[in-house]
């Protein structure tokens, strides 16, 4: 197994590199590994072999986020619904993976990003009340739920329904890890159910934790020193050029 990684010097460089970057990232804004990670790993590789790889630096660096913070269980109760049905439909979307077009989803994933680019560059800002929640969770969880499973990308429209409900800083953030978290353990499962995830895939992931941790340790140490606001837009806007250069892509 690690002969055949060796075989592949391009990719696990690659990797390195973009868990290295992914991880400084989310050290400076507290979200966008996932993003980063599938934003430039297909542009080296499938989406398929992206989605594998951000498997364990996503779970570890999500997990971490999701039990720090103080406000697990009140947002447990809370969320719970969409919580539930953000994990359940991971699979529905799974399922559908092989009997769509590789570009097609490729083309979806840019446009997810795309959209969360603009959304947040824009400055938008939904609010959804308290007596809405029941309704719109268990949705807005499903529909986040099969866009992960077709696409890898967990943040169209799960983030911007977090944001919705007005939580605080801290809540949110963690919030936001626990979504990851559960996102990616049913991500997991899903590809393996359908063959899209291989041992060699799952060691190259673990590869990629290294890199995640420092450059999230890095990025914590980067934020002391810029501004966080310039910092998210230049984010923003990357994301926004990679999406726009996914769909490009895969649509020629």
């Amino acid at each position: 197994m690690l002969a055949q990684l060796l075989n592949q010097p391009e990719l696990v460089v690659a990797t390195v590199l973009t868990f290295l970057l992914a991880g400084t990232v989310k050290g400076v804004i507290g979200l966008g590994l996932p993003t980063v990670c599938l934003a430039v790993m297909t542009v080296v590789a499938d989406l398929p072999t992206a989605m594998a790889l951000l498997l364990v630096p996503s779970f570890v660096t999500n997990f971490w986020q999701g039990v720090v913070g103080g406000h697990g269980v009140q947002l447990l109760k809370r969320l719970w619904p969409f919580f539930v049905f953000a994990t359940l439909t991971v699979w529905a979307g799974a399922r559908a993976f092989g009997a769509i077009d590789l570009d097609l989803l490729s083309a979806l994933l840019g446009i997810l990003l795309v959209a969360y680019a603009l959304i947040s560059l824009l400055g938008v800002r939904i609010s959804v009340p308290s007596s809405r929640e029941r309704i719109f969770g268990p949705v807005l969880g499903a529909v986040n739920g099969v866009f992960t499973g077709l696409t890898g990308s967990f943040v169209v429209p799960g983030v911007l329904y977090l944001q919705a409900l007005g939580l605080s800083r801290d809540e949110l953030i963690q919030a936001m890890g626990i979504l990851f978290t559960v996102s990616t353990v049913a991500l997991g499962f899903a590809l393996r159910g359908n063959d899209l995830l291989s041992m060699d895939l799952g060691m190259l992931s673990l590869v990629g934790l290294l890199p995640a941790l420092v450059g999230m340790v890095l990025g914590q140490r980067l934020r002391q020193r810029l501004s966080e606001t310039m910092f998210r837009k230049v984010f923003l806007l990357s994301v926004l050029a990679l999406g726009v250069y996914i769909v490009l892509v895969a649509i020629a």
